[in-house]
């Protein structure tokens, strides 16, 4: 029967070397049992046990700085998205247990936090561009860096939506339009067109400029009897995950839409027809009011006159026969 036994040889840096060799137990139960029986010759050692042990033992001694990291630098966060004009905490940190010196090199305004020898914490001002951040230490008259980058977006704060006209006939034309001022970058911003929750619309943007812009999405639709019973909204959704943030979303005040119903053609000729009706009758009473005035001043006029004559007339006989 025979055994297995391991050699582990544990570095600082938690890497090791296992050696395993082949060795004969020296009190198998056959010869237990049987005292008197010859025993067994030990089995020869492999040849690959007996180099591999010197071998490790050689690398150890002759290589002791192999166990040890090697000199890193690092930084956190090493990609990260900001808001215009927002400040960001940055760390920069070394394995190096006694570093000569350190430091984090940015064009834009820092401000030192706090330190010891392995790490040094800074604020970043005032951030208004894309720029790069270098950290920086130097362990045993080496020097390591390592670079951070950050991206500045502008979030869509304001969401309009116009509806135009807000007054249609169903069966007509109207247009939904949806603007966004002063938001970048346009390449991750997407304007989605909303009546109730039901999406009419999605429309995406290309560009990767910093400088905020206007986007602007319109939809020519013919109005619908359902259109009345639902708002329309927009949403704007700037997805900067590509660049180490998250979703920002925004949102327009709802408008509604009113519609109404087409006028069928008998009730057309009813509204004409009354109107003409109604026309007629004004005209007529205007006339006959005009003519009944006029006779009835004529009637007063010509009756006075013709009653003078008369009385005048016998008075006039009498005279001439006396």
């Amino acid at each position: 029967m025979r055994g297995n036994a391991i050699i582990n040889s544990k570095n600082a840096g938690n890497t090791g070397l296992q050696l395993l060799a082949a060795t004969p137990d020296l009190h198998p139960p056959s010869l237990r049992r049987r005292p008197s029986a010859v025993p067994q010759r030990p089995p020869k050692m492999s040849s690959f046990s007996c180099w591999v042990l010197p071998a490790a033992l050689l690398t150890l001694l002759c290589c002791p700085g192999s166990a040890e990291k090697a000199f890193e630098v690092y930084i956190w966060p090493e990609q990260v998205v900001v808001e215009s004009s927002r400040s960001l905490e940055v760390n920069c940190s070394t394995n190096c247990a006694q570093p000569e010196s350190g430091g984090l090199e940015t064009s834009l305004t820092k401000t030192l936090l706090a330190s010891q020898a392995r790490w040094c914490q800074f604020l970043i001002s005032d951030i208004s561009q894309d720029t790069v951040l270098l950290c920086h230490f130097t362990c045993l008259g080496e020097q390591q860096s390592k670079n951070a980058t950050i991206s500045v977006y502008h979030p869509p704060k304001q969401v309009i939506l116009k509806l135009q006209p807000t007054s249609v006939t169903i069966g007509n034309p109207f247009t939904i339009e949806c603007s966004v001022p002063g938001v970048a970058p346009l390449e991750s911003l997407t304007l989605t067109l909303l009546r109730g929750r039901e999406t009419l619309y999605n429309q995406t943007f290309e560009g990767a400029t910093v400088v905020p812009q206007e986007a602007v999405a319109t939809l020519n639709v013919t109005a619908h009897r359902e259109d009345g019973h639902h708002n329309f909204s927009c949403q704007a959704e700037l997805d900067l995950r590509s660049r180490g943030g998250g979703i920002v979303r925004s949102i327009s005040e709802p408008q509604v839409l009113e519609v109404y119903e087409p006028m069928q053609d008998n009730q057309m000729i009813i509204i004409v027809t009354v109107v003409s009706v109604l026309l007629f009758l004004f005209v007529t009473s205007v006339l006959l009011c005009f003519v009944f005035g006029q006779h009835w001043h004529q009637k007063r006029t010509g009756t006075y006159g013709v009653l003078a004559a008369w009385r005048r007339l016998p008075w006039a006989h009498q005279a001439q026969v006396a």
